[in-house]
């Protein structure tokens, strides 16, 4: 079996939700909790953990320095999304039987330490 890919949301899903403006003269955030034991959780199964921001791709540097600073880990780090919806869109395999593609919405600053996959 191939490793699961997470693609996880920062602000509001990781670290406390702020306004981006506030957030870019930060150098450290709030961690959510449940945050590192579960991003150390997902990373013992192997999976491949895909950060994805709403904040632009100018806020790069300040935000991968936040996120090392508050010992966030990731394989990719993927910026300037926006803040309106998102859509997975992925195909089935040939079987048809399973849905490789799931969503998982969470409440704002609750953390992700009771998601399970």
């Amino acid at each position: 079996m191939r490793p699961k890919t997470i693609i996880c949301d920062i602000d509001g899903t990781l670290i406390k939700h702020m306004d981006p403006c506030k957030a870019s003269k930060l150098s450290t955030v709030i961690l959510l909790e449940g945050t590192d034991e579960k991003l150390r959780e997902w990373d013992r199964k192997g999976y491949n953990i895909i950060l994805l921001t709403g904040r632009k791709e100018s806020l790069r540097k300040v935000t991968e320095k936040q996120l090392s600073n508050a010992g966030i880990f990731y394989d990719q780090l993927i910026m300037g999304v926006g803040g309106g919806k998102r859509y997975l869109i992925n195909d089935k395999k040939p079987n048809g039987r399973e849905d490789y593609a799931i969503a998982i919405n969470i409440e704002r600053n609750k953390g992700i330490k009771d998601v399970e996959l």
